[in-house]
């Protein structure tokens, strides 16, 4: 695609995307709270038990973070793999599985790092 239709492309999705945004904004107006019953949490109609400002550990959110972080690089690892046979014909085969072999390293330096930092352990 040549430079100026990439240009294009840019332009008409900033310029659509900001043109959706303010008529969302003047057609659907603020939201009205007009009662209590509207501003209390709902769950299945059981009432709240917590109050509202109580915390939740932060191990859940590093578990999460760590677990998404983790499988984005397995994603990653799989289509390498069934193409290394490809690149290898090709005579890019060295290249690519130096990238690889940078690639892990990483990995399993953030893998060294989260074990050794005790991130995945709930009992500290």
């Amino acid at each position: 695609m040549p430079l100026g239709g990439m240009i294009f492309i840019t332009i008409f999705i900033a310029v659509f995307g900001t043109a959706l945004i303010f008529l969302a904004r003047a057609i659907g107006g603020l939201a009205k709270r007009t009662s209590a019953a509207k501003m209390e949490i709902y769950e299945c109609g059981i009432k709240e038990t917590e109050k509202k400002d109580s915390k939740i550990s932060v191990n859940f959110y590093l578990t999460a973070i760590l677990f998404i972080l983790f499988d984005i690089e397995i994603i990653y690892m799989y289509p390498w793999a069934l193409n290394f046979k490809d690149f290898l014909k090709d005579g890019t085969g060295a290249l690519v599985f130096t990238s690889m072999i940078s690639f892990m390293v990483l990995f399993i330096f953030g893998l060294w790092w989260a074990v050794k930092s005790k991130a995945l352990e709930w009992e500290k």
